[in-house]
């Protein structure tokens, strides 16, 4: 039983002929069409070669077509013709002798009526009037509900056969009643044949009258001369082969004759000349559908191969050849097939069918590879190279596909080493084949940039440069662009060669043509546009003014301060970064990389590079140092050119970026503005520097004061650093300083030049400590509280525990300590307060642990734990809670539930708990360290020593970068020691006098809190005492605190006292 598609072509087939078949013993499989995987199988002839030959039989089936007058305009000459033909072909001679034998015994020939393919009149008929079963002009026409128009008795055959679809849409029919006759087409139909009068269709089953066939020949007549006899006969010797090869390939059962009449209407189609008289003729559906029969049955390539170059030539020129060809999902399928069978040429038909949407859901990217990479056959003569259609889907497939689907194909691309072969088409023939092959190439540097070394080892740049004249503004500024991206090389000296290269390369001054465009380029264009032309110019004069410097950078001005588009405002900066010479292996700019290398952050500097995999730049080998030379030397030219323009101008645009809401827009304008302000301290003076001042240093003192960033923070540093270098702008940062050595004091730990600018700042004194005051803010009494065991800062709050059990929260701000809540859940001291995390915990000798949050500034009780024990001293980290009991040894209870005592036989007086090591000091001096994973215990220090009979134990221990802070009596010579914890060595001490009862670290500080109310405070890095702080005479300082700006100092007394002391 065959199925409804087979169905359709031998119906359509039987419609397009009408010939009666007394017998039909050929085998079904090749009277109807396959699927493409079932093409290797069909039968064919065993081989073909360019020409062919046409058998006796058929044309003794053609000529009994015609009447006995039609017969003898075949003279002796024609017919001697038509012998020379078949005599050429003596490779298949015995093939076709064999199958006139098997004609004569088995088979009636169905003959095929010329005039439905060739029009019997003066006037072809519109499509429109045809219908596309039997190919006649309508008599009864009837429009089905999916609105394809077919001749009632044709349409009523169609499903009198059992089908419920429209033949050619295949769409399922919901009634198999006809509709009523379409009467404004038979109208129009009526009207059409009055005024070509053509008042009769004739029959496909009729004979042709002479007259009619003369007709028929006037459509393919060359424009020889009327008088040329010569001429004459070749056109009638012309039209009366084509003619017999269309009913061959159209009406023979036998593949080998449709296959031969396929290479014999190519052959005739070459000699026709560059326009065939032939093309009506051959654009006739039955006859595209003859060609499309061949596709899906023969397996002979050279067939094939005809057959695409056919339907190629016959789409390129006429649109409703690609309407029949694309009715059928099938029959692209079949060429798609065919392309990845390796027969090229039928890429060519493929792109001209295909429609750029469609091409999401086509696989062929690899037989699209196969092609461009192939050394092209120049043998091959088509409308389209096989290699330049490839490359034009490949462009289609790159615009229209997601943003995932492109990278993946960009990364074949590469990987595939298909880069090499889009390069080659740079210098074709085609203009628009060296712009799809610049703009496939302009994807590719964009996804993925390190085939830019590919491109620019083979690239041609002279043929694009010619192209540039001809093209319209897109294909110019497609030029532009891919030319400004490619000279974004790692290596600076390779990039200047290139742009050596642009500028003497087309016929006309490059600059000039880019000077030119840049004056009418859309305002998203310009930017690009100006970086090449700037790139052009600054190789000329670097230090003369000229034309094309001047509109180009007043086309970076405009993008930057147009507020409406943001997106331009971006590109614009992003083009000025990329001026600054230097970039990774994939073509991104560095300058924020070096920028941050000059601000004295070298790890940021080298994270930077590692990530763009730029390690080899990071040594110090010949090479480099000649590329940074380079680079550094086209660095200055390029500043100057920027910088130099209407007195700094660009500054004041750049201002305008950096006020933006848009992260990426603010980062990119703020690289850019700490760059141009770096290179002006490089830079001869130019009177301008006032001018950056003005529009620039309240952004970067903001910047410096607020930022979350750390690099943003030290780009805002280097940039403040370049305005000391003039006495004016120390001047103007000194009402800002305040601020500025705040920020200092954060980045001295990361930054050099955090620590040089500190030292201009504080007139020379050696340390950034030594500029620092304490300034007395505020104090307050909790006596009816008892002593002020502990205390903690956090989210701007201060939060003291006292002997009776009371938590109280304070307000520092403005200077004043102001009660916001008490809380009294514990019913003993709150003898320990500790932040983790955003979390509170408090310790108390109630034999309890709170944990605690803090929300709107006040505190909330989360958890209450039981302890069993009096807390004396505790440290949290994470899930981990470690104290002090009344008795020996340290408890760790997890928060998760579970406890342990460890170092049982120590009477323990402090702990310090970081990364899973517990650090205990003793009462006997010693000094241990335990690891709580593993439960070894490491010694640090030796106890079991008596100074004067006396005990002396570790008072306070505190962790800060890695070393240990521990106190002790000051009778052994340093009331303070520092320990390296990685080896246990001893490092430094302070040399204090005073009996220390609390301690804490900052940035740049330790106080001591000791006895009399003193609080001193040494020099972190100098470990020198700076200054001593008074809260008191007669109390002791038990507990201390700095916030998190490291801004103000909060300390605790044993009289119930706090005091706040501000950092100025």
């Amino acid at each position: 039983m065959w199925s409804e598609d087979n169905q359709l072509n031998e119906f359509l087939s039987r419609q397009s002929t009408r010939v009666e078949t007394k017998t039909l013993k050929t085998s079904l499989a090749n009277s109807r069409r396959t699927v493409p995987s079932l093409i290797g199988r069909q039968a064919s002839t065993d081989s073909l070669n360019a020409g062919v030959k046409l058998n006796s039989d058929f044309r003794h089936g053609f000529s009994s077509e015609f009447s006995s007058e039609d017969s003898n305009e075949y003279d002796s000459g024609k017919q001697e013709k038509m012998n020379m033909r078949i005599s050429s072909f003596p490779s298949i001679e015995k093939q076709y002798q064999d199958l006139e034998q098997t004609s004569s015994e088995t088979t009636c020939y169905q003959m095929f009526d010329s005039d439905s393919i060739l029009p019997t009149g003066k006037s072809t008929p519109p499509k429109d009037f045809v219908c596309p079963i039997t190919s006649n002009i309508f008599d009864d026409p009837v429009t089905l509900e999916t609105g394809q128009t077919y001749e009632r008795k044709a349409i009523q055959e169609w499903l009198e056969r059992g089908n419920s679809t429209c033949p050619i849409t295949r769409q399922n029919l919901q009634s198999n009643q006809l509709p009523k006759t379409n009467y404004v087409l038979k109208r129009l139909i009526a009207s059409w044949r009055e005024e070509n009068n053509a008042y009769s269709t004739p029959s496909r089953s009729e004979h042709p009258s002479p007259k009619e066939d003369v007709s028929d020949a006037s459509l393919l007549r060359h424009t020889a001369s009327p008088t040329s006899v010569i001429s004459q006969a070749n056109i009638d010797g012309t039209t009366s082969d084509l003619r017999s090869l269309i009913s061959s390939l159209c009406t023979s059962e036998v593949l080998a004759e449709s296959e031969i009449a396929v290479l014999q209407i190519e052959q005739l189609w070459r000699e026709a000349g560059p326009e065939p008289e032939a093309l009506p003729v051959l654009s006739k559906p039955a006859v595209v559908n003859g060609f499309v029969e061949i596709l899906f049955n023969s397996v002979n390539n050279n067939v094939l191969r005809s057959t695409v170059f056919m339907l190629s030539e016959l789409a390129s020129r006429d649109q409703l050849v690609v309407q029949t060809l694309t009715r059928v999902d099938s029959d692209v399928d079949c060429m798609i097939s065919l392309l990845k069978k390796g027969l090229v040429e039928a890429v060519v038909l493929i792109y001209l069918l295909i429609t750029p949407e469609s091409l999401i859901e086509i696989d062929m990217v690899d037989a699209l590879m196969m092609v461009i990479k192939r050394r092209e056959d120049e043998s091959i003569s088509m409308c389209l190279k096989p290699r330049t259609a490839s490359l034009f889907i490949l462009n289609q497939m790159l615009r229209v596909e997601n943003q995932k689907n492109v990278s993946e194909l960009v990364s074949a691309l590469i990987s595939e080493r298909v880069v090499e072969g889009v390069v080659l088409s740079l210098e074709a023939e085609l203009i628009d084949e060296r712009l799809a092959a610049a703009e496939i190439l302009l994807t590719c540097m964009k996804e993925d940039g390190s085939c830019r070394n590919i491109i620019a080892d083979t690239a041609e740049f002279e043929p694009l440069l010619e192209s540039f004249s001809t093209a319209n503004d897109d294909q110019r500024f497609l030029i532009v662009h891919y030319l400004a991206e490619l000279v974004k090389l790692s290596r600076r000296t390779f990039n200047e060669q290139l742009l050596h290269i642009i500028k003497d390369g087309g016929p006309y001054s490059t600059m000039h043509i880019l000077l030119v465009y840049l004056q009418t380029a859309l305002q998203d264009q310009s930017p690009i546009v100006a970086s090449l032309l700037l790139q052009l110019d600054i190789l000329v004069e670097p230090r003369k003014m000229s034309i094309y410097r001047e509109e180009a950078v007043d086309a970076f001005i405009s993008c930057l301060k147009g507020r409406d588009f943001p997106n331009v405002q971006l590109l614009a900066a992003e083009t000025i970064l990329a001026l600054q010479g230097r970039f990774s292996s994939s073509g991104k700019s560095l300058a924020r990389a070096y920028l941050l290398k000059r601000a004295g952050m070298n790890k940021s500097y080298r994270a930077i590079m590692r990530a763009e995999q730029m390690g080899h730049v990071l040594g110090n080998s010949d090479e480099n140092l000649q590329e940074e030379k380079a680079a550094d030397e086209w660095e200055r030219r390029v500043a100057f050119a920027l910088v130099s323009h209407e007195f700094g101008l660009l500054f004041e645009a750049l201002a305008e970026g950096m006020k933006s809401k848009q992260p990426e827009l603010f980062s990119t304008c703020l690289v850019c503005a700490t760059w141009l302000i770096h290179m002006l301290s490089l830079l001869p003076d130019m009177g301008i520097r006032g001018v950056a001042r003005a529009s620039l240093l309240k952004s970067f003192v903001s910047i410096l004061k607020s930022s979350r960033d750390v690099d943003d923070k030290a780009l805002a540093m280097l940039a403040l650093r370049s305005f000391m270098n003039d006495p004016d702008g120390l001047h103007d940062l000194t009402s800002y300083i305040k601020y500025i050595l705040k920020a200092l004091r954060d980045l001295k730990k990361s930054s050099a030049l955090a620590y040089e600018m500190l030292k201009l700042l504080s007139d020379g004194q050696e340390t950034s400590a030594d500029i620092w005051n304490h300034k007395e803010l505020a104090q307050v009494y909790c006596s009816s509280n008892g002593e002020v065991l502990s205390i903690i800062c956090i989210k701007n709050r201060i939060i003291s525990g006292h002997s009776d059990g009371t938590m109280k929260v304070w307000s520092g701000a403005d200077g004043v300590l102001q009660l916001i809540q008490e809380a009294h859940e514990h019913s003993k001291a709150v003898t320990s307060l500790v932040v983790s995390g955003d979390k509170i915990y408090s310790g108390s000798m109630d034999k309890t642990m709170r944990v605690w949050s803090i929300r709107k500034g006040e505190i909330q009780c989360l958890e209450i734990h039981d302890v069993k024990d009096q807390v004396q001293s505790m440290v949290v980290s994470n899930t981990i809670s470690c104290f002090i009991p009344q008795g020996a040894g340290v408890k760790v209870i997890s928060l998760n539930g579970g406890s342990k005592i460890l170092n049982q036989n120590k009477q323990v007086k402090s702990l310090a708990l970081v990364q899973g090591k517990l650090y205990c000091g003793c009462h006997d001096n010693t000094i241990q360290e335990i690891d709580l994973a593993t439960g070894t215990t490491g010694t640090i220090q030796a106890g079991n020593r008596k100074l004067l009979g006396k005990s002396n134990p570790i008072y306070m221990m505190q962790i800060q970068d890695g070393l240990l802070y521990t106190t002790n009596s000051p009778l052994e010579g340093a009331a303070v020691k520092i320990w390296d914890t990685s080896n246990y060595n001893l490092i430094g001490s302070l040399p204090s006098t005073m009996e220390v009862r609390s301690m804490f670290i900052s940035t740049e500080f330790i106080y001591l809190g000791c006895k009399m109310g003193i609080v001193e405070v040494w020099s972190r890095e100098k470990l020198t005492k700076i200054s001593t702080l008074q809260c008191g005479t007669s109390s002791k300082i038990l507990c201390m605190a700095v916030d998190a700006d490291g801004e103000l100092l909060v300390a605790g007394t044993s009289d119930g006292r706090i005091q706040a002391w501000g950092l100025t």
